[in-house]
């Protein structure tokens, strides 16, 4: 592939004119009018891959901080967990909330995902690289394809290793990682399996309203805000990249008395994903309950072959 770098103001112009013509949203998704071109990346580029261990909770696994260059530029950072077991093992790419962090998912999610048999990447989002939010700038569209980039950048590290499986990588990601990893998906094709759990269809599903009304923390922005924020989410909002996941296994996993994110909103990206898919509900809020975990591990133990 060749390499692209994607200039700040040339991916919010470009972001903008998609967001403005005619028939844009879902009918545009539907005529596949998507710009796949701003998630290109060479894959031959240097990861300059380094890592240094850290402490870990559980004596069966080993974990190390690590970093990798960005294709949009600087260092992609996270957290890595090997199962001190002998390979090859599954590999399994993990994305965090919001707020939250690669160490934090590592440490509520990965390790027993590791412990399970399979080495895990928790990635930063570019957000919290800075120590920051988003914040309804078009800085978040940037932002946003730049994590996308790199976690494709995730799954070339996993399948560097010799210790991974190549025909065993998995995605796993909750809340703000489950809607990203609904685009994720829809990039990537290298995956043998993707869970997302509590998404919704993305930050634009999230922030406004089933008419298109802002809501939340975007309402309280200026309409001329909120106009420049919506043309440059728009065009990579998850739920219109989802469909392109097929043939990817996927898991969804939501809960009834979820307060951020609404059965509405989730049923929506549930429909958009084209089988092979389940859907699993739960009553429960937006921490759903163990039973989702332990069907979390049981359904990738059939699909990349993790302890249950």
């Amino acid at each position: 592939m060749p390499k692209i770098r994607v200039a700040l103001p040339m991916l919010l112009v470009a972001l903008a004119l998609l967001a403005g013509a005619p028939g844009c949203g879902a009918a545009t998704a539907r005529q596949g009018s998507l710009p796949l071109e701003l998630f290109v990346y060479d894959r031959a580029e240097s990861l300059d891959y380094q890592e240094t261990p850290a402490a870990s909770s559980d004596p069966t696994v080993n974990v190390f901080r690590v970093g990798y260059v960005s294709p949009s530029g600087g260092r992609a950072t996270g957290s890595l967990a090997v199962p001190a077991s002998q390979g090859p093992h599954a590999g399994v790419v993990l994305m965090h909330g919001l707020p939250g962090t690669a160490a934090g998912a590592m440490s509520s999610h990965g390790l027993p995902i590791a412990a399970r048999g399979a080495v895990v990447l928790a990635l930063d989002a570019p957000w919290a690289r800075r120590g920051g939010l988003p914040d309804f700038t078009p800085r978040d569209s940037v932002e946003q394809v730049q994590l996308i980039r790199d976690l494709q950048r995730a799954v070339d590290l996993l399948l560097l290793r010799a210790d991974v499986d190549p025909a065993r990588i998995a995605y796993v990601g909750g809340s703000y990682g489950g809607a990203m990893g609904a685009l994720f998906v829809g990039i990537e094709h290298r995956l043998a399996a993707a869970v997302l759990f509590v998404p919704d269809g993305g930050l634009v599903a999230h922030f406004t309203n089933r008419d298109g009304s802002p809501t939340g923390a975007l309402a309280a922005q200026s309409a001329a805000a909120q106009s420049r924020w919506l043309a440059a989410m728009r065009p990579i909002e998850p739920i219109r990249f989802i469909a392109r996941a097929a043939p990817t296994p996927l898991l969804f996993q939501n809960g009834r008395q979820d307060q951020l994110v609404t059965v509405e909103d989730a049923e929506a990206l549930h429909r958009a994903a084209k089988a092979p898919k389940t859907v699993l509900w739960y009553q429960a809020g937006h921490g759903l309950t163990p039973a989702a975990g332990a069907d979390r591990f049981a359904w990738l133990a059939e699909r990349i072959g993790i302890v249950p």
